[in-house]
């Protein structure tokens, strides 16, 4: 089977399940049809970019960024770098505060990136409020946006 069927269906398999190391993901893969290697799983992982996030039960489980993140990444990334100092939440209110002048640009790549628990959000000089579905949702994407930044 080709690489790109191997690498959707590896895709699909973190998009729909929360596995957490190359061997569940070797044995999630095996059991979908596909024979494996540690050493491939190892490489898909790095060409496809998958980061590690906190899933509901607080174990790490792999995540795929999205298009929008990875696409538009240098622009929106580097406005995320310049522009923002903090994140803190309260319940499902993300808080983003920003260098002075910079929380409309910074609101803006965050929207960009089209993070699907994100049901809006509004900017003043220096502070972002954004409505989050929900608690857990608001801590998953607090790590999302560490992760696009790099931190």
């Amino acid at each position: 089977m080709s690489k790109r069927r191997r690498q959707d269906k590896l895709l699909a398999l973190i998009e729909e399940n929360e596995i957490g190391t190359q061997e569940e993901l070797a044995e999630a893969l095996g059991r979908a049809g596909f024979c494996v290697t540690q050493a491939t799983v190892s490489r898909d992982i790095r060409e496809l970019r998958l980061t590690k996030l906190a899933g509901r039960n607080g174990v790490q489980k792999y995540y795929a960024p999205k298009k929008a993140e990875s696409t538009a990444d240098d622009k929106y990334i580097r406005v995320l770098r310049e522009g923002m100092l903090s994140m803190d939440c309260a319940q499902n209110i993300l808080v983003v505060k920003t260098v002075s002048g910079m929380a409309m640009a910074v609101a803006a790549a965050i929207d960009a990136m089209q993070f699907k628990e994100i049901v809006g959000s509004i900017a003043g000089d220096d502070t972002i409020m954004a409505a989050v579905r929900t608690v857990e949702d608001t801590r998953t994407v607090m790590e999302k946006i560490r992760s696009v930044c790099g931190n």
